[in-house]
């Protein structure tokens, strides 16, 4: 829920993780019922996560389906 309002996904927010991601690589987020919900930087490796304590950065927010709703009056 927290990425839907504009922040980066914290290991502690993560359900599951695709192997062999890299740091740097763009990745789509999804929620656990599979509905995509925006996309993003991978901050840190799949390998580097297992050893990441809860409060790091996993996914560095780029775009999510929240922006349009946040941006209404803009557009």
């Amino acid at each position: 829920m927290s990425f839907l309002y504009g922040n980066h996904v914290l290991k502690s927010a993560l359900g599951r993780i695709t192997e062999n991601i890299g740091a740097g690589d763009g990745v789509v987020v999804f929620s656990m019922s599979d509905v995509p919900l925006g996309f993003g930087i991978a901050a840190k490796s799949t390998q580097d996560c297992r050893k990441l304590d809860p409060n790091g950065i996993v996914v560095l927010h780029q775009g999510d389906i929240g922006e349009y709703l946040r941006m209404e009056d803009e557009l």
